[in-house]
């Protein structure tokens, strides 16, 4: 389908010469969000800047062998279980679930071979009420060691005049753990700019935050407090104000690797802004996941080059990734992340942007 406000054309191959499409949403004053089916990734976002010049706002790469040659999540669906589970197994209904430890000792972002690596089918383009596009995957059981039959969708849309809806679906016949989210690196004074994101300023509605051992598990102990530490970003900080503390967990995650936990409820609620003083573009985060993971691009180091041909390094760009809460599989205490037969996952982000 191909219209003013929807359009698609081939992107690249898989190496058994599958084609990837590119599918472009298009808002209004220039806004479009551009999605491949592969690893259901948020391949480009185009918003103004106070002037009205439009920019991508997010890392990845311009060609599509970029996304093959190397796993770093620019823009990409998770799963099946964003972040991290401790020791990469936990134990469902009595049995021990086996995972494959990918980041250190504890299984990363849905193993090896997690969402982001899939190729998803476009089941759905459509312009009306609003540019839209359906992606969905079945997740055989035992895929990555997960537990159950897994139906997963994705739905991006485009809602005036600069807003960018993203829903997660997914249904299963047997019980398992789920938690998806959108990984795109924001830098919103552009991907191409080679500024940093340490001026830009944050907020983030969270009053307490999840601090984490050495291989970035939770520690075992309730969620902290954010107040008088570099992690209160509940009134508007700039990134680089406190990033360079010596701070135990900024050490730990050489800088921002941690979940804030968000208000509890099913409901869409504010999570998080984002300003860039410079570009004066704003990004608005709403969501109804009850963490928000917040990392500061810590491990770009210079190994990967990305749109423009620019090396991406530490500060180039950052991630507010709304998901469950990282090892929940195997912390009673957390919010659960179960999901049972007859029962429907169902989750979303939007991110909402203006300029000031």
């Amino acid at each position: 389908m191909t219209s003013a406000s929807i359009a698609r054309a081939p992107f690249g191959k898989l190496h058994d010469g599958t084609v990837v499409e590119r599918v472009t949403l298009r808002g209004e004053h220039g806004f479009e969000a551009a999605i491949l089916p592969f690893g259901a990734t948020l391949q480009a976002l185009l918003t103004p800047d106070r002037d009205g010049r439009c920019d991508d706002v997010v890392l990845g790469h311009d060609e599509f062998d970029g996304y093959l040659a190397q796993r770093k999540f620019f823009g990409a669906t998770i799963g099946r279980y964003a972040n991290r589970i401790a020791g990469g197994r936990f134990v469902l209904d009595g049995e021990t679930v086996n995972l494959e430890a990918n980041n250190g000792p504890n299984a990363l972002h849905g193993g090896p071979q997690g969402f982001d690596r899939r190729l998803w089918r476009i089941v759905e383009l459509s312009d009306d009420p609003a540019p839209t596009l359906v992606l969905e995957r079945e997740s055989p059981h035992g895929e990555e060691g997960y537990p159950g039959n897994l139906q997963t969708r994705v739905t991006y849309r485009v809602r005036g005049p600069m807003e960018l809806a993203v829903t997660y679906e997914a249904t299963t016949d047997r019980p398992t753990y789920i938690n998806l989210t959108n990984h795109s690196f924001f830098n919103l004074d552009g991907a191409r700019s080679g500024m940093q994101i340490l001026d830009h300023r944050l907020t983030i509605a969270s009053d307490h935050f999840l601090a984490v051992d050495a291989t970035a598990i939770p520690l075992p102990a309730p969620p902290w407090p954010v107040d008088g530490t570099p992690f209160d970003f509940r009134k508007p900080t700039a990134i680089g104000a406190r990033i360079r503390m010596n701070d135990e967990q900024l050490r730990l995650g050489r800088g921002y690797d941690h979940n804030f936990c968000l208000a509890s409820g099913t409901d869409l609620r504010f999570a998080a802004r984002l300003e860039a003083p410079h570009s004066g573009r704003v990004m608005e985060l709403f969501t109804d996941q009850p963490g928000l993971q917040f990392y500061s691009g810590n491990f770009l180091d210079g190994s990967t080059a990305g749109k423009g041909d620019r090396l991406y390094r530490q500060s180039d760009a950052l991630c507010l990734e709304p998901h469950a809460w990282p090892d929940t599989p195997n912390r009673p205490d957390f919010p659960s992340a179960r999901l049972d037969p007859g029962q429907i996952y169902q989750r979303s982000i939007v991110y909402r942007f203006s300029t000031v």
